[in-house]
This record gives C-alpha cells, structure tokens and sequence, in this order.
C-alpha cells in the first residue's frame, strides 16, 4: 500500500472514530441536560424560590448560590460569562487588572457584585482575592481562571519580554489563581475552569508563545483532573475558537495577523460572539465539564489533532510563513518589536510596568 492510500486509510479510521465519539458525547450531555431538567421541576414542586439575578432564563439548581471568581472578568469571555452566570443564580466576584473595564462589566450585572484589580501574576494578589471572596460571601465553590494575554511575532524577531509575559500570565497566573483557590474549592468539592484555546492543540507560526502557553495549561488542567477527582474536585477546560473579543480585535490590526488567519477555511475563520461563547460555556459550568468547545465543531478538531501538524494541513502555513514574518518586520521597522509583539492595551500596560521599574 503506498503513502498516499495509507493516509487515506487513517483519515477514514479517524473519521469514522470521531463521528461515533460524537454521538457518544451528545448522548451524554442529552442525559446530563435531561437531569438539571429534572432538577429544575423538582426544585419548582417544592415551593424554591427564585434567586434574585439579572432579567433571563430561570437558573439551573446547579449554579443556584454558587459563588464563582472569574479573572478577566473586564472585557470579551469574561465580561460575557459573569452575565451569563449570574444569570443563572451564581453570584460571581470579578478579577482583571483593569480597574475600568472591571467597573463597565460590573454596572452591567444586577446588585451589587464584588470587585477586585490585581494581577494574577501575582500569587500574593491572588491569595488576598480569594480571602477577599471568603470576607464578603463565607464561601466559594468555583473559580474561572480566563485572564489572558497573546504575543506575536517570529521567533528570531519577538520582543522576548512579551514572549516572557504571556507565559506570566497565561501559564503562572493560571497556576496562581486556581492555587489560591484551591483549599476553600476541596472543602466545597468545587469546579476549577481554565481558557484555553483552539492553539492549545493547533499551533500556528509566529504565535510560539500563546499557543504555547494554551498548551502548558490544557496539560496542567488534565493532570490536576486526575490528581483532584478523588477529591471532588472537577477540573474544565474551555476550547475556544474565534471569539469576537477584544483580544481579537487588536489581533486584527495587524497585517501578518490577518494574513494567519487568510489561510484557513472560511468555516475555520468565522467567529463567534463573545454572548454565545458565554452560553455556552455558563452550561459547561452548570455541568461541571472537562471539556467546553466554542463553538462545538472544535471537539472535531480535538479529536484529530494528529494531523494538524502533518506536512499536507501544514502546507498552507508554510507558504504563508515568508508574508507573516515581512509583515512583522514592517512593523517592526516602523513601532519596535514590544508594540508589534502585544496589541495596543497590553503594551500600554508594558509600558507602564517598564516606566514604574525605573
């Protein structure tokens, strides 16, 4: 049999392997989603009353009173997903090191939430944030850890303080946050969910550092799964795709940026909304899942990641690899490696940071 036929005999297996392990899974969270139902109509024959959150679909009893700490909370998926949650009875407290983003999405929520800008590069600021949580509500039962930060830019040309940072926050604030949390969640049996990202398991060039850093925290998160389980601990991940954030927006003013993301598929380039990424991923919670796929067709891409980085789905990045570097060095002639390595909020931050160390 040559190559060519070997390939294709894998692809069919794989394939075929996908789709039974997707009717599996929809299997699964049919019945899951049929037992908060149940739940529910339980919880109404009883006489429970409603909890008091903002204007939207009556909450599952599985988020109910539950408090929830969110980093990144300030703007796209988090600033999407505390809506959501509260939404559906948790009482979620808000992290970002961005006092007035932080203060846009808590106006946004109804009564009065609890507020708090640090940055989870800090194990001490976290540790304060969760006894901060314990002062005002004497519990908590999840946290969320969604800050996150991206770096561009080739290997040889990359301003290596952004490369550094996004593994500071994407990696070590990760471990810093869910840490901190960690004591209070045992005690609760609670829910420990991290964003990841498509680029946990897809690595496109010049973005070493975040898919890097998304692939760091998708191994962390499977290992303290296991380590956790017989604790009662459930450990998530959230797989997102394109999501119509600010993140992506600033992505999206850079021409080697845009022409990444030109040579992919047009279904692989569409994007979703920062609100529908939150419904989806408030249900994961709800669920206590391992897995969250924004949108659901990224569960696909998981399943075969073997064969993202083979030469034949690699052939259009290495094409476009030569384009994706000139556009940086353009701008790196023009702005400097820091502003062409972070969009515009990060290296206003960078700069900050750099100015006070002086």
């Amino acid at each position: 049999m040559d190559g060519a036929a070997l390939l294709g005999v894998k692809l069919f297996g794989l394939v075929g392997a996908g789709l039974a392990f997707v009717v599996w899974q929809w299997r699964d969270v049919a019945r899951a989603q049929a037992r908060s139902a149940q739940a529910c109509q339980a919880a109404a024959e009883a006489g429970a009353a409603p909890a008091a959150v903002a204007s939207g679909p009556a909450a599952p009893t599985g988020l109910r009173g539950r408090v929830i700490l969110v980093t990144g909370a300030g703007s796209g998926m988090g600033a999407a997903g505390v809506l959501a949650l509260q939404r559906r009875g948790a009482i979620p407290v808000l992290l970002d090191c961005d006092a007035h983003t932080l203060a846009t999405t808590a106006a946004a929520l109804a009564g009065e939430v609890l507020t708090i800008t640090a940055d989870v590069t800090s194990a001490a600021a976290c540790e304060d944030a969760v006894a901060r949580v314990l002062a005002r509500h004497g519990r908590l039962d999840m946290v969320w850890a969604n800050a996150g930060v991206a770096s561009f830019g080739p290997l040889a040309h990359t301003d290596p303080a952004a490369w550094r940072r996004c593994f500071e926050v994407n990696v070590f604030g990760v471990f810093n946050t869910v840490r901190a949390a960690l004591p209070e969640l045992l005690r609760r049996r609670g829910y420990v969910l991290v964003s990841a990202s498509v680029s946990s398991f897809a690595h496109p060039p010049a973005m070493s550092a975040y898919a890097g850093s998304k692939a760091a925290v998708e191994a962390m998160c499977n290992a303290w799964r296991i380590e956790l389980a017989g604790h009662g601990v459930r450990v998530g991940v959230v797989h997102a795709s394109w999501v119509d954030t600010p993140l992506m927006s600033e992505g999206a003013l850079h021409p080697a940026f845009r022409r990444l993301r030109a040579t992919m598929p047009a279904l692989l380039r569409r994007e979703t909304s920062a609100a529908d990424a939150a419904r989806v991923i408030a249900d994961g919670v709800d669920r206590r899942a391992a897995r969250i796929w924004v949108p659901g067709w990224v569960r696909v891409l998981h399943w075969l990641r073997a064969l993202l980085h083979t030469p034949l789905a690699e052939r259009e990045l290495r094409r476009a690899a030569p384009e994706i570097e000139q556009h940086y060095l353009d701008g790196l002639a023009g702005s400097g490696a820091l502003a062409s390595s972070f969009g515009p909020r990060e290296f206003e931050r960078a700069e900050r940071r750099r100015d006070a160390a002086r």
